[in-house]
């Protein structure tokens, strides 16, 4: 098994390095970010197991840090460790979708302690999922992962890609679909279907040389391994 990958998002240089260090000696892999902004991007673009995130930050706070990656979908556990600890701004910062939160100045022991129990309640949580070649969807936590790299689907792209997977190596048809996932609302001409399908190949197969997601002229979708 790998070892757990951890994003910490810190703008004070000795804390960081405090964690970091305390981390990797915890057979942990730890990434640096020291702004927001920074941390919105590498956390939407690599695979994590976790983050440790301050809230105040330079550009963008942990609060609106956390808030916009929960808009994205992102279910990886979120630690906030900040200098604030009243109630009000722990309230504020579990609304704005933190799993967990610790006041500094911390032990790192008990920094320890909470992050590996925040991961592996998470990967409890996630253990139904859908395998095909090397992608995996995770039905309770709504994530999909090709390889290492994690792959954000929209909700709808969700519902519509689970349910392609669900019956997989079967063709299902576009009036399935529009029946499933749509509830027959579309309308007999609409290419809405087809637009949805191309979002999600250029989500799941394009830069992958397998492509798992095809297309049976005149008959419909289907997802399976390349032949």
């Amino acid at each position: 098994m790998r070892n757990p990958r951890i994003l910490i998002v810190e703008d004070e240089p000795k804390v960081a390095s405090f964690i970091k260090k305390g981390l990797e000696s915890s057979d942990f892999i730890a990434d640096l970010a020291k702004d927001g902004l920074t941390a919105q991007k590498i956390a939407l673009s690599a695979s994590y197991d976790a983050i440790i995130l301050d809230i105040m930050l330079p550009g963008m706070d942990g609060f609106e840090v956390c808030r916009q990656l929960r808009k994205q979908n992102l279910k990886i556990p979120i630690l906030m460790l900040t200098a604030l600890g009243t109630i009000e701004d722990k309230v504020k910062g579990f609304d704005a979708g933190t799993n967990d939160y610790l006041t500094k100045p911390f032990e790192f022991q008990e920094l320890l302690i909470r992050l590996r129990s925040l991961i592996k309640r998470f990967h409890d949580d996630s253990k139904q999922s859908l395998r095909i070649a090397d992608l995996e969807l995770f039905i309770d936590s709504k994530m999909v992962k090709r390889g290492e790299n994690k792959v954000v689907l929209t909700a709808k792209e969700f519902v519509l890609f689970e349910y392609l997977l669900l019956n997989k190596g079967k063709v299902i048809s576009k009036k399935e679909i529009a029946e499933k996932i749509w509830e027959s609302k579309l309308d007999a001409n609409t290419n809405v279907i087809d637009v949805y399908i191309n979002f999600l190949r250029k989500k799941i197969d394009v830069g992958y040389p397998k492509k798992l997601i095809h297309t049976h002229v005149g008959l419909g979708y289907v997802i399976k391994e390349e032949e």
